[in-house]
């Protein structure tokens, strides 16, 4: 039987996506997004009352919303939310209940005036719905993790959802330890952000931190630019050339989009990292490297091994500790604070830091909150970058004004993040059930969703409706396309071509005919991958 190259990835390397623990405490609460008084940015209340069976009574003048961790709070004290409160109780399906009083604070929920009861479902819940209150406050209603709580205070890294807590959990737990790290996440996370919080907090401290991105340097170059080179290497080698690996000597080497390495990189990475030697291009003698690396992708490194283009024993040595960095979708509860976090940042470079000191609640608000909405509700794919480049020309387009505003270009930039707070069906499993999508409508169709709230049942169906497409099924679904792969690794009751004997696969050849997508239709695994098993035991798939 073929040799499977993923069989030689450490499994002790996938513990963030595969190892098991108990579950969470998961409760409903509201956070503060956006306030009249900028500081109440990120202040949380606990809906525990609702959870309990009682009705829970939210105006201007209670409860306490108070910054997680602290046990000290404030109501909401805005003038313009009424006294006549809104109330929130129990759904007997795990959602929550809002009911909006006659002659009470207008609610505008996830973009649409509320009057009377609006029923809020889990999922809705998981992904987050934005509340305007009276057009000055916004509110976020949404599932909160109460365990797996991690340091508040890990450098540059601003938020408190549990997705982050988690994430600097295992910062700390990886940090002093000196071995490597790859980081995993989409572009624009902040995976290097990590890289330099587990710098910061290790023994190498005082070291260098070198950054290169392999993805800009040209292929050609890149052994000569890692590991450096003598005079006369190759053409233009003028004079010996240091090389990154030994620039980071003492420190840490922090290599971006290593997914992008050339296949000869590969194997002088692979060397350094189970010898500590390295060979500068054109040298005949290796050179003694103490260095700690940590690399990052937004690749999905086994897809590529399986196509040939990754080193299975590379992806070994690398995931010496393994972390998911969150996407910005996944973790809405901190769109508010990181939107003021840089926009204090950019204030301050104008000169103008003091305008977000306001304590005035009857101050009109800086941020308007359909704008707060927005914000919170759109889907972000550029993640936290996409933020910071917004943020940035929302505050220089609106120098001199009382307020944020959108100028045309802005508001085609946040229309092309427009996520939608409550998602109706996915696209798949629309499809699955026998409910018509019309082709010009898929995008609008399909928001962004969480890997978690995909249940099997609708992976399943969704995988069927796609001929097992897993690019088309991760559309469908609304989640990145490698998250499709590690639903499928979690699944028990789910295959991989990889997992199919060579006995199966022919007997399911012989059956049909040789024909491939009958075979995907019997098996139920991915087309592409069935058709390299194939050409692994010499079987030639019928032409359609």
């Amino acid at each position: 039987m073929p040799h499977d190259a993923l069989a030689d990835v450490s499994t002790a390397a996938m513990q963030e996506r595969g190892g098991s623990r108990g579950t969470p405490r998961a409760v409903p609460a509201l956070t503060v997004v956006s306030h009249p008084v900028p500081r109440r940015v990120g202040e949380r209340l606990l809906l525990d009352a609702v959870v309990a069976g009682r009705t829970l009574a939210l105006s201007r003048n209670a409860p306490d919303f108070a910054k997680p961790g602290s046990s000290l709070g404030l109501p909401l004290a805005d003038p313009f939310v009424s006294r006549k409160p809104l109330e929130l109780s129990a759904l007997a399906a795990g959602g929550v209940r809002l009911t909006v009083p006659e002659d009470g604070t207008h609610v505008v929920a996830a973009g649409v005036p509320l009057q009377g009861a609006r029923d809020f479902g889990p999922a809705e819940l998981l992904d987050g719905v934005a509340l305007e209150l009276s057009g000055r406050v916004v509110l976020l209603l949404h599932t909160v993790e109460l365990d797996g709580e991690g340091s508040a205070d890990t450098p540059g890294m601003v938020g408190e959802s549990a997705g982050l807590r988690r994430l600097r959990k295992h910062i700390e737990r990886v940090a002093d330890l000196d071995v490597s790290v790859l980081i995993r996440g989409e572009t624009g996370t902040g995976k290097e952000l990590v890289a330099q919080a587990i710098h910061r907090l290790s023994p190498r401290r005082e070291g260098r931190f070198v950054s290169v991105n392999l993805g800009a340097i040209p292929k050609e170059l890149a052994a000569a630019e890692l590991f450096g080179s003598k005079k006369g290497a190759y053409s233009g080698a003028t004079q010996d050339r240091e090389g990154f690996f030994r620039a980071a000597h003492g420190g840490t080497l922090f290599l971006d989009e290593v997914g992008e390495a050339p296949p000869e990189v590969q194997v002088m990475l692979l060397r350094v990292l189970e010898t500590g030697e390295l060979y500068p291009v054109g040298a005949s003698q290796p050179v003694k490297v103490d260095v700690r690396l940590i690399a990052a992708t937004d690749a999905h490194l086994e897809e590529q091994i399986r196509d040939g283009r990754f080193k299975a024993p590379l992806l070994h040595r690398l995931a010496g500790y393994d972390l998911r960095v969150p996407a910005l979708r996944e973790r809405r509860e901190d769109v508010g604070r990181l939107f003021f976090h840089f926009a204090r940042e950019e204030l301050a470079a104008l000169g103008e830091a003091t305008r977000l000191d306001s304590e005035d609640p009857h101050a009109e608000p800086w941020l308007p909150a359909p704008l707060a909405s927005r914000l919170v509700r759109a889907a972000w794919p550029g993640n936290i970058r996409q933020l910071r480049n917004l943020t940035r020309q929302l505050v220089i387009g609106s120098r001199g004004q009382t307020r944020l505003q959108l100028d045309p270009q802005l508001e085609e930039a946040l229309g092309s993040a427009a996520g939608a707070g409550t998602a109706p069906m996915p696209q798949g499993a629309q499809a699955a059930a026998g409910a018509p999508v019309a082709p010009e409508s898929r995008e609008a169709a399909v928001p962004r969703r969480k890997p978690s709230q995909v249940t099997e049942a609708e992976l399943l169906a969704a995988l069927r409706a796609s001929a097992w497409d897993l690019k088309a099924t991760a559309d469908a679904l609304g989640i990145p396309r490698p998250s499709v792969y590690d639903l499928i690794e979690r699944s028990p009751n789910l295959r991989t071509a990889g997992d199919l004997g060579a006995d199966e696969i022919t007997r399911c050849f012989e059956a049909c005919g040789g024909d491939l997508d009958a075979m995907v239709r019997t098996l139920e695994v991915s087309k592409r991958a069935l058709g390299r098993r194939l050409k692994e035991l010499g079987l030639t798939a019928k032409a359609p």
